[in-house]
């Protein structure tokens, strides 16, 4: 046996075709210990965040041999003894890198690769096949079943480390790749200013959330909303102090929206959409008002000057649609759209729900509307019970 290598073949099973190696010389030292010493092996170790592999051999010596060399390579393992209990081990802990040999009971190690290349798990699993047969179409034989590396038993300690490191260098590609496309999804998503959804994504999850919604009968209400007299702002303060106004609109709107299922998003220029999954149009103006209250509280700073800024809002509900199976997204924003148009046809600052619910700051209940509807909405909102639809 070379000094620098562990022969993972001692326990051979039936393979009467393959050399045997070469015996140990009385006084070489132990393999395992040299790994451990060797300086490149502990540089990559200290450098090398601990990966988890998974070890599947029928053969407990094998088994063993392997877990030490892996183990002091740095790697966290874990062991199996079978495919079946292999596949257990990966739903119950995942393991980025599997190796696993060929020649077991039952479940071998080709239907094993083949097992874990049609089941979902939450990275890419990189598969090394380990045998005593390594003649040419037993390695394709490993390859087409899915295998990513085929390692021989006879395979010298230091070579099966440094395929170990190219199984690590491929996942940090892989994971690195997989983030990169998130977040550049993400930002295809994100308005840039403002760091609120945009409209593109308004309308691919609106799409979505009126489906689940007619599927199960639901509700599902949406709130249109601008900046009243966002232009003066622009005109008298400048176009920068206007971005201002937008991220501190948007930072109380958030902050306003306590459901993690709600969410909004910018349409364009001052206006917005707020999605309100399970909410009837009552609830669904309880919490206009309360976003309508929340950004008119406090006046915002622009420099040396303080502006009070209000929003008027529009609201529609499906339930409200008498075709609401068939009701499309692009009419649930008109609805909405058309209440927002006559909130500020009221005088701006109010919230406009339905075609009879209007929610103004400034008028009693009684002197805007005998509707029983409004009736019943408004003294909802005067006793303040905001948590009728959360």
């Amino acid at each position: 046996m070379n000094p620098q290598a562990v022969d993972l073949s001692a326990n051979p099973k039936s393979d009467d075709s393959a050399p045997s190696s070469p015996s140990p010389r009385v006084g070489d030292p132990d393999p395992v210990s040299n790994l451990q010493e060797t300086p490149a092996m502990l540089g990559t170790q200290a450098a090398t965040k601990v990966t988890k592999v998974l070890l599947v051999d029928d053969d407990d010596l094998v088994l063993d041999q392997l877990e030490r060399v892996v183990t002091a390579a740095g790697y966290d393992v874990v062991t199996a003894r079978n495919g079946d209990a292999a596949l257990l081990s990966m739903q119950r802990e995942f393991a980025p890198i599997v190796i696993a040999d060929i020649d077991m009971p039952q479940m071998d190690g080709l239907a094993l690769c083949r097992t874990i290349r049609r089941q979902s798990y939450s990275g890419y699993v990189y598969v090394m096949l380990l045998s005593s047969k390594d003649a040419e179409g037993d390695i394709l034989t490993g390859l087409d079943a899915g295998a990513d590396d085929y390692v021989s038993k006879r395979t010298p300690t230091t070579q099966l480390v440094g395929r170990l490191r190219t199984a690590q260098r491929i996942l940090a590609l892989e994971h690195s790749l997989k983030r990169a496309l998130a977040d550049r999804e993400r930002m295809a998503m994100t308005d840039v200013l403002t760091g609120a959804h945009n409209r593109r994504y308004l309308l691919q999850h609106l799409s979505h959330e009126l489906d689940c919604a007619q599927r199960s009968r639901g509700a599902l209400s949406v709130l249109v909303f601008d900046v009243d007299h966002f232009s003066l702002v622009n005109d008298r303060h400048g176009h920068a102090a206007g971005d201002v106004v937008l991220k501190e609109v948007v930072q109380r709107i958030q902050q306003g929206l306590q459901r993690s299922c709600d969410w909004f998003a910018r349409l364009g220029g001052d206006e917005f959409a707020v999605v309100l999954p399970q909410t009837d149009i009552a609830g669904a103006s309880i919490v206009a008002e309360k976003l309508r209250r929340a950004v008119a509280a406090t006046p915002i700073r622009l420099g040396t000057a303080k502006v009070r800024i209000t929003i008027s809002i529009g609201a529609s509900e499906l339930g409200v649609i008498a075709e609401r199976d068939s009701t499309t997204m692009e009419r649930l924003l008109d609805l909405a759209d058309q209440n927002l148009y006559k909130s500020k046809k009221a005088g701006r600052n109010r919230v406009t729900a339905a075609d009879t619910v209007d929610l103004a700051p400034t008028l009693p209940l009684a002197t805007r509307s005998n509707s029983p509807t409004q009736l019943n909405l408004t003294l909802l909102t005067q006793l303040n019970l905001t948590l009728l639809c959360r």
